[in-house]
């Protein structure tokens, strides 16, 4: 296997990369835009030194 083939098989196997949605026939989701504070609020959420991971998980600190 060449060296082309052996980074597509690697890429198809990322699901960072977009070759890994394309192999699958899905969408990257390139098209999906987030405002900065959806990502900030989805930041928040995942730590647990936050309020809002426990009230996304309907839990109070």
């Amino acid at each position: 296997m060449d060296k082309d083939a052996q980074d597509n098989h690697a890429n198809q196997g990322n699901p960072n990369n977009s070759a890994y949605y394309s192999s699958r026939g899905l969408n990257t989701g390139s098209d999906t835009s987030y405002t900065q504070a959806e990502h900030d609020n989805r930041s928040k959420e995942l730590n647990p030194n936050n309020k809002a991971y426990y009230s996304s998980r309907g839990q109070q600190k």
